[in-house]
């Protein structure tokens, strides 16, 4: 049985209301009894890393919407701690934050994989309890994380395809309509 804590994958469940997290998977990177916090994975924010950072020079870098805690903030994940320094390692190879500095000079340098990294604004936060309650109520699904998954580009896919990735009972909800009224 998956448990809840750090690296796990918070898939919503297909009739899911709320409009923050409707079809979101969320990568959990912390998870203590004071509480929980984590990223939406596949909620494209409306802006790119460029726009929200004059600093960055290369444009086009997409950000995501990482959840509706301090949107005034940004985030970022990596699977490359050899070259940014100072992340909290979620899992063996995935790491999250680190020196921003160090990760804007290697953007700009060109001497980041930018596949390897991915970037948020704001965060999900749960309250002691919280997560807890709303995983018994059946809001969430939970997974094993995928890094191919954590980093794909078709953000469009990433909730279907974590549904799949679970196996065939689940496979069948990844097309389920997102207002039941509507099969």
């Amino acid at each position: 049985m998956i448990q809840l804590e750090p690296g796990i994958l918070l898939i919503a469940d297909p009739f899911l209301k709320d409009p923050n997290f409707a079809r979101s998977v969320i990568l959990l990177c912390e998870h203590q009894e004071k509480g929980s916090f984590g990223f939406v994975l596949n909620k494209l924010f409306d802006q790119r890393l460029d726009e929200l950072i004059p600093d960055i020079i290369p444009p086009n870098i997409p950000v995501y919407n990482g959840g509706p805690v301090q949107q005034d903030t940004i985030h970022f994940v990596h699977q490359l701690p050899e070259l940014i320094e100072g992340g909290f390692e979620i899992v063996p190879g995935l790491y999250w934050g680190g020196r921003f500095d160090a990760a804007v000079e290697l953007i700009n340098s060109g001497k980041i994989d930018l596949s390897k990294i991915k970037f948020f604004i704001g965060y999900s936060g749960w309250s002691s309890g919280q997560l807890e309650t709303e995983f018994k109520d059946k809001s969430w699904i939970l997974s094993h994380i995928s890094a191919p998954l954590v980093f794909k580009e078709k953000e469009q896919d990433i909730w279907k395809q974590a549904l799949k990735n679970l196996g065939h009972s689940f496979a069948m909800m990844a097309n389920f309509p997102s207002d039941p009224s509507l099969n």
